[in-house]
């Protein structure tokens, strides 16, 4: 009996330790079964916050690029507008030059009525060359208009009078004052007469 006893506890020990062994698989499947679970949603989770991070690192990134352009139109607009500045920051004081340009013009014409070998022609017309030459040097020229077409853009017209010839009918016969450009920008039109 005790033989037997003893084969019951030998039999009863293996059952317990292959249900033991049985709990302990199911229990590692089941471990296994959460840890693939956790792992599955710590996947997805970190996928998730990847794909944000992602579309954070777009938005700046195109932000960035956006922030690059207005800048870079930002400067060349300035710069634009700084050569504009340069190119007329003097306009206001040409013009008032402007009516004294006129004076020596029609101080230069009735120099004829002084004789030739005056030094006071000869002082005149140094002065009047390097007059022209300071307006050269900050762009102001004149505005052609003696003999060509009228041009609203840049021609004002006083009034018509015959033409002289065939040739003017339609032209500029007189300049009563000269225009003038600033770097290309009429800053004076000219007036004139226009033979008919």
């Amino acid at each position: 009996m005790t033989d037997d006893k003893a084969k019951y506890e030998v039999k009863d020990q293996n059952e317990e330790m292959a249900l033991d062994s049985e709990a302990s698989e199911h229990e590692s499947e089941q471990h296994k079964k959460d840890s693939k679970k956790e792992k599955g949603h710590r996947h997805s989770k970190t996928e998730e916050e990847l794909e944000t991070i992602e579309n954070e690192i777009i938005e700046l990134k195109d932000k960035h690029i956006r922030l690059q352009a207005d800048f870079d139109n930002y400067r060349k607009r300035t710069l634009k507008e700084r050569m504009e500045l340069l190119k007329t920051a003097g306009e206001s004081v040409l013009m008032g030059i402007l009516p004294v340009i006129d004076d020596f013009d029609r101080a230069m014409q009735t120099l004829d009525l002084v004789g030739e070998d005056s030094h006071i022609v000869d002082g005149m017309k140094l002065i009047y060359s390097k007059f022209q030459e300071f307006l050269k040097q900050n762009g102001v020229k004149e505005i052609e208009a003696l003999g060509q077409n009228f041009n609203t853009d840049l021609h004002e017209a006083i009034t018509t009078i015959p033409a002289p010839t065939k040739q003017l009918k339609g032209k500029i016969v007189d300049v009563v004052q000269k225009g003038y450009y600033l770097n290309d920008k009429v800053i004076r039109f000219s007036k004139v007469i226009i033979g008919e």
